[in-house]
């Protein structure tokens, strides 16, 4: 993450990490989640959903990951936009609206030969009584676990099911043990 990134990142009060283990491979599980991200945040509701919080960012724009060369920090999908992207390690999104100053770092460790530690780690500040009011709608129902929980297990669903380094077949199916 580069030093103003991290910095701007770093500030932000730390809410919770989710965890997961991946059969496959960094680069393989580095593209479900370039593409996980941009399916979860890009267009439909997404949109009307920044919109109405009044997003600094509430459009997809530019390279988004997994596109190839898409480490220009900059690019957005609503309600983030792209602070780095280390192609197979870490993917850290940032945000802010009327209620909230937010955070979401995607953190990818090889664990051994075709494993992969996926981490979700997010901040966020929520300043003044509306901020408060927020948090406890998004944090404390749970819904905020809920969603990047299903984030986590679709990433680790479309890593597994295919492509080198998934230890899979090519059709998805588990090494035959002979």
């Amino acid at each position: 993450m580069d030093r103003a990134g991290h910095a701007e990142i770093s500030a932000l009060p730390f809410v919770d990490v989710h965890t997961v283990l991946v059969d496959a491979e960094p680069a393989v599980v580095w593209r479900a989640a370039g593409e996980a991200v941009t399916r979860s945040f890009a267009g439909g509701p997404s949109e009307g959903v920044a919109r109405l919080l009044g997003a600094a960012d509430p459009a997809a724009s530019g390279a988004r990951p997994p596109a190839p060369g898409a480490t220009v920090p900059g690019a957005t999908v609503p309600g983030f936009r792209v602070v780095t992207a280390d192609e197979g390690r870490t993917l850290a999104l940032a945000g802010s609206h009327r209620f909230s100053a937010y955070a979401l770092v995607l953190r990818l460790e090889r664990e051994g030969p075709g494993r992969t530690r996926l981490r979700a780690e997010t901040r966020a500040a929520f300043p003044g009584p509306a901020g408060r009011l927020y948090k406890l709608l998004v944090i404390g129902s749970r819904a905020h676990r809920l969603v990047v929980r299903r984030m986590l297990a679709r990433i680790r669903r479309r890593a597994e099911a295919g492509g080198p380094g998934s230890g899979r077949g090519a059709g998805g199916e588990a090494p035959q043990q002979r």
